[in-house]
């Protein structure tokens, strides 16, 4: 019989103590892999990086829990799938949260209770906020070894529901629930680049023209030479942001909402590549369409391309407008 011996992941000590992971001790845990995530937080520092931003109001001789080691708490949490605070009561003396705040997993003092957690997310204020936007697009930057020639932010907005009296919260008939609906920025690779809380409502063309334009200028100022491609559904194609992009440099793909005068100049090739469809063994169809086309609320014509797709399940019919140049529809 072969039995097979997995090396245990070499872990940073703590305290000059090494930390060795078993199922035999006194005081088990279910977050076990907390340890690995503090080899992270070790190295990228995110937590005091958010600390700084925030200036502490307590009295330095009564502070048990530092606002950094109450914000790395709160982010082991999340982590870990515990996104209420009132779970902190019940894991303050865990010893994997324990050692990823530094502390004894049996020995160490035991963590901030569910009441301090509160007080510290309702600590920040504009500036702070501002700040600590700021620090995450710095974070994000700082994650690549040199600037990239080009990168992708993919906007989009999400609806997040409260079960409280949280400030901002807005009731979505969509949703039919009270929430939250942050725009989010990723890259192209799934990164994290920028988050924006707010209201459960659809964000207008000017406050998503607002919020691009301030995270395009806080990373230009770490990649000034790095070209920016923007992607967002159809309601961030918006005169607004279109302009902006146009002012900024900035190339875009932006989902665009159907209507009669864009059907108008497909109508053809749609019927078309109905007919072709009928003549295949059942293969899905796909063609495009490219043409210039203007809202009356646009600045100007922009260039529009229409996919046109025939399959067993019927005809789908998209569009995006976009400044990309190159490239031709297949007829």
């Amino acid at each position: 019989m072969v039995q097979s011996t997995c090396s245990t992941p070499r872990l940073s000590p703590l305290n000059g103590k090494p930390i060795l992971l078993g199922f035999d001790g006194a005081d088990m845990s279910s977050d076990a892999g907390l340890t690995l995530l503090r080899e992270i937080e070790r190295k990228a520092g995110l937590a005091q990086r958010l600390a700084d931003c925030l200036c502490d109001p307590r009295d330095p001789a009564k502070v048990q829990h530092s606002l950094c080691d109450i914000i790395r708490f709160r982010i082991m949490m999340i982590a870990a799938g515990y996104e209420d605070g009132n779970d902190a009561n019940a894991l303050r003396h865990d010893p994997s949260f324990r050692i990823a705040l530094e502390r004894g997993p049996e020995t160490g003092a035991a963590l901030c209770s569910q009441p301090t957690i509160p007080r510290m997310e309702n600590l920040p204020d504009t500036r702070a906020l501002i700040h600590m936007g700021r620090e995450m697009v710095r974070f994000y930057c700082e994650s690549f070894a040199r600037a990239p020639g080009r990168i992708v932010l993919d906007i989009d907005d999400t609806f997040d529901a409260v079960h409280g009296h949280q400030h901002l919260r807005l009731f979505n008939a969509f949703y039919d629930e009270f929430g939250f609906q942050p725009i989010v920025v990723f890259d192209g690779e799934g990164r994290l680049v920028g988050i924006l809380l707010r209201p459960a409502r659809r964000p207008k063309g000017a406050e998503s023209a607002a919020h691009i334009r301030w995270l395009i200028r806080q990373i230009a100022r770490h990649w000034p030479e790095t070209e920016i491609l923007l992607r967002a559904d159809g309601h961030y194609c918006t005169p607004e942001v279109l302009d902006l992009c146009d002012r900024l440099g900035l190339s875009y793909v932006f989902g665009l909402s159907k209507n009669g005068r864009l059907a108008q100049n497909i109508s053809a090739m749609e019927a078309s590549t109905a007919a072709r469809y009928t003549r295949t063994l059942g293969q899905k169809l796909r063609r495009f369409k490219t043409f210039s086309y203007a809202a009356r609320s646009w600045s100007k014509p922009r260039r529009v391309i229409a996919r046109v797709e025939v399959g067993p399940m019927g005809r789908d019919t998209r569009y995006i407008v976009t400044n990309l140049e190159g490239g031709r529809g297949k007829q």
